[in-house]
């Protein structure tokens, strides 16, 4: 039975449970728990400077009522890094590299920041649809320009996603088949491509890191933008 390279993207299936259900629920059971004591492990120290600086640094150019995000953003940061690395596990899935539920995540967030601005801030909210200056026979343009502009935002969210994380999963899936093909003719090419593959295994680490910050950060600069 032949497989397709795109069949790792395919949600997996037993007696008739969709697994992806339970790679949403696993990352959970990985961050721990805030402690009481004055003293903690190193673990919870190393998480918990993490999230204190990433926290001030998405926040600190956003006016204090967005500040109010905070817990939201923190907790998908933590989550969507949590499934781009365990997805790189062998035998493991990585949900995000499913369009719709990055999509979900993109959608409603860029939806509230949206109406947010429309609620807090009209005037400057429909100030972005024409910016000053637009000569008469422009306007109706510019304007047609920037609400796709706007709405083409969350799709842009889902697709960097998703796209990035694909990308590097096939790469790798790539590399390995070549590394397993040229086994029995040429050892020095085997060892070559494995060590090649260890650092895209590297790279992909990083990418999984940076696209999940990316992708909160950017909804934390449409937020700036409605608050």
């Amino acid at each position: 039975m032949s497989l397709s390279l795109f069949d790792q993207f395919a949600t997996p299936v037993m007696l008739g449970f969709p697994l992806i259900i339970i790679a949403m629920i696993v990352p959970s059971f990985f961050l721990l728990p805030h402690s009481r004591r004055w003293l903690c492990n190193l673990m919870i120290l190393i998480q918990t400077y993490v999230l204190a600086n990433s926290t001030k640094q998405i926040f600190t150019p956003i006016n204090e009522g967005g500040h109010k995000w905070a817990l939201i953003l923190m907790t998908l940061i933590t989550y969507l890094l949590s499934l781009n690395l365990l997805g790189l596990l062998p035998y493991t899935f990585t949900p995000t590299t499913q369009l719709s539920m990055n999509m979900a995540f993109a959608v409603p967030l860029w939806l509230a920041t949206v109406i947010l601005g429309l609620r807090n801030q009209l005037s400057a909210s429909l100030a972005h649809f024409l910016p000053i200056g637009t000569p008469a026979l422009l306007i109706p343009i510019m304007i047609l320009i920037e609400s796709i502009s706007l709405i083409i935002r969350p799709l842009a969210l889902g697709v960097r996603l998703t796209a990035n994380l694909t990308a590097g999963h096939l790469l790798i899936q790539l590399v390995s088949m070549a590394a397993l093909a040229l086994i029995v003719t040429s050892l020095a090419t085997t060892a070559l491509i494995t060590s090649l593959l260890y650092l895209l295994t590297l790279l992909e680490v990083a990418v999984a890191m940076i696209q999940a910050y990316v992708f909160v950060l950017l909804i934390s600069l449409y937020l700036q933008e409605n608050t």
